[in-house]
């Protein structure tokens, strides 16, 4: 499997999308001496995509990896090359990527092919290339680097603001987090404490049996149990409040 990069065009609609070129048909060989023919995705767009519909929209070709499927392309074939048209997923990642695009940050993108037919040509000024003139198309992917510049952002269309996805209030995730912490803390004391109890009865009761045993007070030790029960039903009361409460903010 090979992989070249093109071009691309944002909108603003949905969860974003993406219009552009994933090649071109132009006759300057590539940074692989590669040109792609007129035609070159004809049967891979009918056999295996089905007219070009629901083609995998990748982050840097990363297969093996599910978080990188970040949308869906349709694609057919015009006078200029492989035109397409993505639509982002609403995951975070999709999101991220059609950001960066919408920015100005990523421009190109690039292919995933196996090659069906080639050979080397000689071009008009003289150089040889060598011509991809039938190809298998596996997926498009949003690339930083790509192989042939021609092949970038047509369009570009962003997330409306009341139909934005995968994102959350952030100023309400930082209040929830905050007092998540707070709470945490307070329980964290809470439990020392009790450990620094339960130590101390451990270390009476590793004292070694040749020392003489201080009386021992039956009603004392109860109402030691007894507080320490219920500091610890205390203990659970505030962890299952803050549980609720976090619940009924989020």
């Amino acid at each position: 499997m090979k992989t070249k990069e093109f071009g691309v065009k944002y909108k603003d609609e949905g969860n974003g999308s993406l219009e552009g070129y994933a090649s071109t048909w132009i006759r300057e060989p590539d940074s692989y001496g590669d040109i792609v023919k007129e035609g070159a995705f004809t049967n891979t767009l009918k056999e295996r995509w089905n007219g070009g519909e629901k083609i995998p929209l990748l982050w840097s070709h990363k297969m093996d990896d599910l978080s990188s499927y970040i949308g869906i392309a349709k694609a057919d074939e015009d006078e200029k090359g492989l035109h397409f048209v993505a639509e982002f997923d609403g995951t975070d990642e999709a999101q991220r990527v059609r950001g960066l695009y919408k920015d100005g940050r990523l421009s190109k993108f690039s292919f995933a092919y196996d090659v069906k037919d080639a050979a080397i040509i000689e071009l008009d000024d003289g150089r040889q290339a060598n011509e991809l003139r039938e190809l298998d198309l596996f997926e498009i992917s949003c690339v930083c680097v790509p192989a042939n510049d021609d092949a970038g952002v047509v369009g570009v269309k962003s997330v409306e603001p009341e139909q934005k996805s995968g994102r959350r209030n952030s100023q309400k995730d930082a209040d929830t987090i905050k007092k998540a912490i707070d709470g945490i803390e307070e329980n964290i004391k809470s439990l020392k404490s009790l450990l620094e109890d339960n130590a101390d009865d451990t270390e009476k009761d590793d004292k070694p049996e040749t020392e003489v045993e201080p009386e021992v007070n039956e009603a004392s030790e109860e109402q030691t149990d007894n507080g320490n029960a219920k500091r610890a039903s205390d203990l659970l009361e505030k962890i299952n409040q803050f549980k609720e409460d976090s619940t009924n903010e989020s």
